[in-house]
């Protein structure tokens, strides 16, 4: 999955964030670029008008309302959705502008105007980059780029070279995370990430493992001859045990509130393996891909256990991520 450059731009009403953002998409679309746009409303708002088909589906109790014709769709819903639930299904563009979530956990653009007393919702050292009437006032002790609001062209060109370019090559070596460490403080010091800012999303992950057994191993698993019990059944159990103790085995790992755990095993006669898949779901503001693979971990290791007396030469082997969903990263899903 190649995911998209995302940029906020924060400033209080009035400050001139709409006409900015619009003045940037026409020049990065005129660059060939694929350009999503995020707007958070304060108030409420109407995209169907009174009469229409898709206002009287709503108005009858529909959840969400489909539209779509030759040229265009639209999709509504009678919810509110997260800043990370819409930008996972951005992934087909090379940039997302988001406007309007001041206090969201993404890098940002300050707008602020001098008649307006220069005002900024966050810290000066918050931003990015800051975009105003008055240029002067910010080109001091702050080693941030600075940009008159009439000159989106010099923006735009810096934001293709920042992190444009940033992207492009963090997506071309196959890597969609963070570029830092961020277990470790400016110091080299451990440390347990904050996600308190971060939105509650729901999140699952599936991981998988395999063992790899003689036949003789296969045999007494399939027909219950091994001393210790039921192997799978076990291990099944003992998977989920192990996703749900994952914070007190993973250093810096966040406890999460599990919601779902579904663990399964079965034997695979032409490898002659144990095969093991978990998928773990939450509603938080961090992933689960821990817990999952945690799960197949423990699981593929009490095989292993309850088999050592009859085979030692037991292979644990492919634990891998399979697929997760959530989050601001986007979702994944292994190939091959």
């Amino acid at each position: 999955m190649i995911r998209p450059a995302v940029l906020g731009f924060s400033g209080y009403s009035g400050s001139g964030k709409t006409t900015l953002v619009e003045k940037l998409i026409r020049i990065l679309k005129s660059q060939g670029l694929r350009v999503s746009v995020i707007k958070h409303d304060a108030h409420d708002f109407e995209i169907d008008k009174e009469g229409k088909d898709s206002y009287r589906f709503r108005e009858a109790g529909a959840d969400e309302v489909f539209i779509s014709s030759g040229s265009k769709s639209a999709r509504i819903s009678n919810s509110p959705r997260s800043l990370n639930d819409t930008l996972s299904e951005c992934t087909d563009s090379d940039i997302v502008l988001i406007e309007g979530y001041k206090y969201a956990d993404i890098k940002k653009i300050g707008i602020a105007l001098k008649q307006r007393g220069y005002e900024l919702p966050c810290p000066v050292s918050d931003y990015e980059a800051i975009v105003t009437d008055d240029p002067p006032y910010f080109r001091g002790e702050e080693s941030i780029p600075v940009f008159h609001r009439d000159d989106a062209e010099s923006l735009a060109a810096w934001i293709a070279e920042k992190y444009l370019g940033e992207n492009k090559k963090m997506n071309e070596e196959g890597f969609t995370g963070n570029t830092e460490l961020t277990h470790f403080d400016s110091e080299g010091n451990a440390r347990m990430v904050t996600v308190s800012e971060k939105d509650i999303t729901r999140r699952t992950a599936r991981a998988g493992a395999r063992v790899l057994i003689n036949q003789n191993t296969f045999n007494l698993i399939r027909n219950s001859g091994i001393k210790k019990g039921d192997v799978l059944t076990v291990a099944q159990i003992a998977g989920i045990m192990g996703a749900k103790r994952t914070p007190d085995l993973i250093p810096m790992c966040h406890p999460v509130i599990i919601d779902g755990a579904d663990l399964r095993l079965h034997l695979n006669e032409k490898d002659c393996a144990v095969e093991i898949e978990a998928e773990i779901t939450c509603s938080g503001r961090t992933g689960v891909e821990m817990e999952a693979i945690t799960a197949v971990s423990v699981a593929a290791m009490t095989v292993y256990d309850m088999c050592k007396s009859v085979q030692r030469d037991i292979v644990l082997t492919d634990i891998r991520l399979l697929e997760k969903t959530g989050g601001i990263h986007g979702d994944y899903r292994r190939t091959g």
